[in-house]
């Protein structure tokens, strides 16, 4: 260590209020010690708090992660490591896409909170030389009557528009979630899709060559978000309100010219590395992409631009400024670099350089602050191997009527059906995607109005379907049935509109890591993800994790969301959401039998099960372009509610089988199918997919049968339940008038 160490100009706090302020436990401070030889000091706290939080660091999380390897293909171009996985799609396009969590920030400060997590995601995008083509999001919201609900909801779904409008990336898909456990933890997650056209370089973040440059380039750097990465990693208490310096500001349009002015740089083949300065923000991108390269860099913080002058070297190592990235190059390249950033309107600045010694030599007017290995950060945050049991009773329920209690206090059901559209859980979502730009960019063929996003490629002309998906209401019964539906609703959703599922993208969010349960339902929940993912061939490329999703002690529901991608041959003759021609016959495909089975909830799904429900989806894709006009999957509410939404374009239907009880039209979460035939007579496609079953010896596994037909003016499930299209509709359509604008 340098004799000129420059010490905090703050009044030397005691250790334990040390400890308090920088969120690190005595265990960690010891082990901290242990690897400097020393206890910390100055900018040191502020490096370890960021780099080890766990928004961070993993590290309760990353033993278990590592396991996603076990999905991997050689179709995956890059994936753990770098800011965003790739899949090779084939005739030489590639897509890179992620999801990501910004729960914390946009519980406290809606609007900001949720338009900066657009803004992140689309740098770790960007970043890896893909340009964005699409976004989409997973939101969990509590009861509207719950305290400053309608509020967060409003500013959730502004923020996403606000920012994704103006960047220029269509907002395409997205759920929407309402449940009461999230009435004090709400979760924001996106979505950002890039293409990779062929020849488009791949940018990677890993330093190299000595003596080249660190450049910082985009918006100066202030205060905003300063222990951003700290705070997420904690549960809110009664002081979270104190908590919003920490969130970020954003501003879509700086992102737009960052988002050119990056891509353009790098087709130019003026880049070694390139990171977004993302959470921790100068911090995490210098100190990984060191450690990544295995070199050292020196570091002058008094030459990143700021917008606030008074800004101390900490703030500036923690702040979580938006639209910053940090790239290496060659010396030669920074006057192209800077021209190219000028002309956009933006900065670029040197700040450092790349040193063969591995140390981070951190600056400030002439002074060094402190020089420290990037790996004692990076490769050496602790790895929690957390207290978890087998997934069993009783999170497990040991009966089927255990299970449909649960599972009816979860999802909210056995209202009557009207009560049931009106209800934000299952009501229209329109008020919320009308809001997002879904078509910038020419490429959308289907968007947020039908349940999968279906884009054009602009070379091949084939179909990237993307999806997101979790059931929290299934979650809540079985985390492990729950986290397999997660992968296994979103494969049904694209083989109904006739695409293959090719890859995946998680974002974890679970409740604190520390407790028993909670660290249960979350190995469980991975371990689930993965048997999935190997069961459709669709490796895990990408994702996040989000502890602490609780306040005072109360946690979310086990929410293991999942974004999907897929792929068509085309985008011509893609099933529609909702009933096309009356008179249409419409078949009920049935997975595992009955109404409500037991197989489905109690005791894990054996190897003949999941290879029956590959089978299934096969079947689906086989006869999806040729053979349905529309197609739904059923899901929260049951048959009754997948009806009814079949029901709300121009045409509804009638139940002509046998008669089922309420209960029946309800219980149906694992796995129904409904399909419009394009044939007037059911009995050619229904052979079809007879045929086929019994082909693939999957007769005790699935059933399709007949069970009415499209009706012209009315919607009827039975003799003493008649509807109009009307009232339906009417209900349906103004369930969240009271949050945009409508009848409080």
């Amino acid at each position: 260590m340098s004799g000129n160490l420059k010490l905090n100009p703050e009044p030397e706090l005691n250790l334990e209020l040390k400890l308090k302020r920088y969120r690190i436990s005595q265990a960690e401070y010891h082990k901290i010690c242990e690897l400097l030889g020393r206890p910390p000091r100055s900018v040191e706290w502020a490096l370890f708090s960021a780099l080890w939080s766990e928004h961070c660091s993993y590290k309760s999380s990353k033993i278990h992660l590592k396991k996603f390897a076990q999905t991997m293909t050689k179709k995956v171009v890059t994936a753990t490591g770098e800011n965003a996985g790739i899949f090779d799609l084939g005739l030489g396009e590639q897509v890179a896409f992620k999801m990501e969590s910004h729960n914390h920030p946009s519980f406290i400060e809606p609007y900001q909170g949720a338009a900066t997590g657009v803004g992140g995601i689309l740098r770790d995008i960007f970043t890896m030389g893909a340009r964005p083509i699409a976004s989409a999001n997973y939101l969990c919201f509590g009861d509207l009557k719950a305290p400053r609900m309608k509020y967060l909801v409003d500013g959730v779904v502004r923020g996403i528009g606000g920012y994704g409008n103006s960047v220029g990336v269509p907002t395409v898909t997205g759920q929407t979630t309402f449940a009461s456990g999230y009435n004090n933890n709400i979760l924001v997650n996106a979505m950002s899709v890039g293409l990779l056209r062929e020849g488009d370089p791949i940018a990677l973040s890993a330093a190299k060559g000595i003596g080249n440059w660190v450049v910082y380039v985009g918006a100066q750097t202030g205060k905003d978000g300063v222990h951003g990465a700290a705070m997420a990693s904690e549960s809110f208490d009664e002081n979270s309100e104190a908590k919003k310096p920490n969130v970020q500001v954003g501003d879509p349009f700086f992102e737009k010219l960052l988002i050119e002015s990056c891509l353009e740089i790098l087709k130019m083949n003026l880049v070694v590395a390139i990171q977004d300065m993302g959470a921790a923000g100068l911090t995490s991108s210098s100190f990984e992409m060191a450690s990544k390269g295995a070199v050292g860099m020196n570091l002058h913080l008094d030459l990143v631009p700021l917008r606030d002058p008074s800004m101390t070297p900490e703030e500036i190592l923690l702040s979580e400024s938006q639209e910053r990235m940090l790239l290496v190059c060659e010396p030669q390249n920074f006057s192209k670099i800077q021209e190219v950033f000028l002309r956009w309107g933006l900065e670029a600045a040197k700040v450092g350089e790349v040193i063969s010694e591995r140390k981070m030599k951190l600056f400030w007017r002439g002074e060094i602050l402190t020089e420290i290995d990037p790996d004692l950060l990076s490769e050496n945050a602790p790895q929690y191997q957390r207290n978890y049991s087998a997934w069993a009773f009783p999170r497990r329920l040991a009966s089927l009527a255990e299970v449909k209690m649960a599972w009816v206090k979860a999802a909210g059901q056995r209202m009557p059906l009207l009560e049931q559209l009106g209800s934000e859980k299952f009501c229209q979502r329109k008020a919320i995607y009308q809001q997002y730009d879904q078509r910038v960019g020419a490429m959308t063929a289907r968007g947020a109005e039908e349940d999968i996003a279906i884009q054009c490629l602009p070379d091949s002309r084939r179909g990237l379907a993307v999806v997101v998906g979790c059931r929290p209401g299934l979650t809540a019964v079985d985390a492990e049935i729950g986290a397999l539906d997660a992968v296994f609703y979103p494969a049904l959703q694209l083989a109904l509109k006739g695409a293959l599922p090719c890859a995946i993208t998680d974002c974890l969010n679970f409740g604190n890591p520390e407790k028993l349960e909670i660290m249960s339902e979350f190995v469980a929940a991975v371990e689930a993800i993965i048997k999935a993912a190997k069961l459709l061939e669709a490796p895990v490329i990408s994702g996040n994790v989000s502890f602490y999703n609780e306040t005072l002690g109360t946690s979310i529901p086990p929410t293991p969301a999942i974004g999907m991608i897929g792929l068509r041959e085309n985008v011509f003759q893609i099933p529609r959401d909702v009933f096309q021609t009356a008179g249409s016959p419409v078949i009920l495909g049935r997975f595992a039998g009955s109404w409500f089975s037991p197989t489905n909830f109690c005791g894990s799904w054996p190897e003949e099960k999941l290879k029956a429900f590959r089978g299934f989806i096969e079947i689906l894709r086989e006869e999806s372009a040729n053979s349905f006009l529309s197609a739904q999957a059923v899901g929260e509410g049951g048959l009754q509610i997948a009806l009814a939404k079949m029901s709300m374009g121009n045409l509804g239907f009638c139940w002509t089988a046998a008669a089922l009880t309420e209960e029946e039209m309800q219980l149906t979460p694992l796995y129904q199918v409904l399909l419009e035939a394009s044939e007037a007579k059911p009995s050619s496609l229904l052979q079809r997919l007879k045929e086929k079953v019994k082909a693939r010896q999957l007769e005790h596994w699935i059933r399709f049968e007949n069970i009415g037909v499209v009706s012209k003016d009315e919607f009827s499930l039975s003799a003493n339940r008649v509807y109009s299209l009307a009232q339906l509709k009417q209900r349906w359509q103004l369930g969240l008038d009271s949050v945009f604008g409508g009848p409080s």
